[in-house]
């Protein structure tokens, strides 16, 4: 399955599930990023890292590594 580390620019996709566990699941879904819910990557920092996304009429930018436990579809 694809992860949000693995989207394009410019593309919209949903939550499907959450990887991780303990803390950092918890820290994931605080700031919005449940199954279900639409993210929209806005852009990527030129080395990658980190991505801002828009979600719920916020914007948000993750590491890639936090990224990289958020699967999409």
């Amino acid at each position: 399955m694809a992860t949000l580390k693995d989207v394009k620019v410019g593309e919209t996709v949903r939550v499907v599930r959450l990887s991780g566990e303990g803390a950092v699941r918890r820290r994931i879904m605080d700031m919005g990023i449940v199954k279900g819910v639409e993210l929209f990557v806005r852009k990527v920092a030129p080395l990658g890292d980190p991505i801002e996304i828009n979600l719920r009429g916020y914007e948000l930018s993750l590491r890639k590594a936090d990224a990289a436990m958020i699967e999409v579809e």
